[in-house]
């Protein structure tokens, strides 16, 4: 399938500024293409991986992926979706979440490739050598303030307020494409819709300069069926780092997909063909109950950002906790899952199951924790617990620490009594 209608299939292309002329350059030889990349944190998120993924989809088809880790840009902050400034961060700061990100870039695009091997470039590598009279007089002069003033980022903030330092965002993203048309024969930049307005800056620049064919495409910002933000949960963002989300919890967010979601995702995030997505479709219609979607999903992705041995590890640790044969996890393996579940830190040395499971938020009230215990639905490490005065001693505790509790079929909370 030629890259631009798998990307349609799949509906990744939301914006393009022209899709026949790109297509007939796709067809014509290796198009070099980019997306860029703020370090506003040490870790990228799994919002980046829509652009990341498109990149390596375009690799994959031939074509030459730049990676634009903005060292520069990011002490700047693109005022795209935001109410207020961003804080700035100091150099160093960037300078070290620069580096972070330039690491994980690596794991998703073929850097070593013998024909079209992937380049990372950082911004701050070219805007340190520009002064700013030169910046204004090259660049600036290209654009009119009414030309930025209807651009929509910049709308959306003008009821609140943006600096000029935030305007000028714009221009410094729009010098980035020209840069990298001019010296690296970069000719499609491609991002989320909200980007819209800052690649069209770098194509009016480019048409304004030295001229030459380039192209812009945007991919849909993603949202879930029932209109709350993608990748955030109650312990808040879903990270690439896997110290920052550990590999079992990236696995349970994709594995808890809702169902109306779960074949998008899937179009957008692994590279499945078209006949096995179509089955799982399918399947997500006539069987949902067994969530074969879901579980091929949170594989997939687990598998591409965290590697094998993390994907064994996180199923490992879920079919552990769904069977109830907890007592075989590893101390590092229930560590783990204790961050995704609620998980209660015990003061004493041993304290009353009731109480614990108000503790831990497994029961709303003492009176609704006995209830559980005396139906049978309380079980610790895998064993069923119906004494309402059973007493939970941290030396009977996993590894000394962990007491694992599941009340019902699905809800599990943790004790830890490491101090």
């Amino acid at each position: 399938m030629h890259i631009l209608d798998d990307l349609a299939f799949r509906g990744l292309v939301h914006q393009a500024t022209d899709l026949e002329g790109l297509r007939e350059q796709l067809n014509t030889g290796t198009v070099k293409l980019y997306a860029g990349f703020d370090p506003t944190a040490e870790s990228l998120h799994i919002g980046h991986l829509l652009p990341i993924l498109t990149l390596r989809r375009f690799q994959q088809a031939g074509h030459v992926p730049f990676a634009l880790v903005g060292g520069a840009t990011g002490m700047i902050g693109d005022p795209t979706g935001r109410s207020e400034e961003r804080p700035y961060n100091t150099h160093e700061t960037v300078e070290q979440w620069t580096s972070s990100i330039r690491s994980q870039l690596s794991r998703f695009l073929d850097f070593d490739h013998p024909e079209r091997p992937a380049r990372v470039f950082n911004n701050y590598d070219w805007f340190r050598a520009i002064n700013v009279i030169e910046f204004l007089r090259d660049t600036g002069i290209r654009f009119t303030v009414n030309y930025m003033l209807a651009k929509e980022t910049v709308q959306s903030r003008l009821p609140l307020g943006i600096s000029f330092t935030e305007m000028s965002y714009m221009l410094l993203q729009a010098y980035d494409f020209r840069f990298l048309h001019q010296e690296h024969g970069c000719s499609l930049q491609i991002g989320g819709s909200d980007q819209w307005g800052n690649i069209t800056a770098g194509l009016e620049l480019i048409s304004r300069t030295e001229g030459g064919e380039a192209f812009g495409l945007t991919m849909p910002l993603i949202m879930k069926s029932d209109g709350t933000k993608f990748g955030k949960t109650a312990g808040g963002a879903i990270w690439l780092d896997p110290a920052k989300t550990s590999p079992y919890r990236f696995y349970q967010f994709w594995l808890q997909t809702d169902d109306a979601d779960v074949i998008r995702f899937i179009k957008y995030f692994t590279f499945l063909a078209k006949a096995e997505i179509e089955r799982l479709e399918q399947a997500v219609r006539t069987a949902p109950e067994l969530r074969e979607a879901q579980t091929v999903l949170a594989r997939e992705l687990t598998l591409l950002v965290h590697g094998e041995e993390a994907l064994s590890g996180a199923i490992r640790v879920s079919e552990a906790l769904f069977r109830g044969n907890v007592e075989t996890l590893t101390a590092a393996e229930l560590a783990d899952a204790a961050q995704s579940i609620p998980t209660a830190q015990i003061e004493a040395a041993s304290l009353n199951v009731i109480d614990l499971l108000v503790a831990a938020s497994a029961a709303s009230s003492k009176r609704q924790a006995r209830e559980d215990v005396q139906n049978g639905a309380v079980t610790l490490n895998g064993t069923k617990i119906r004494d309402a005065n059973h007493i939970v001693a941290a030396e009977q505790a996993l590894h000394g620490r962990y007491v694992l509790a599941k009340v019902g079929k699905k809800k599990y909370v943790m004790a830890d009594f490491g101090r």
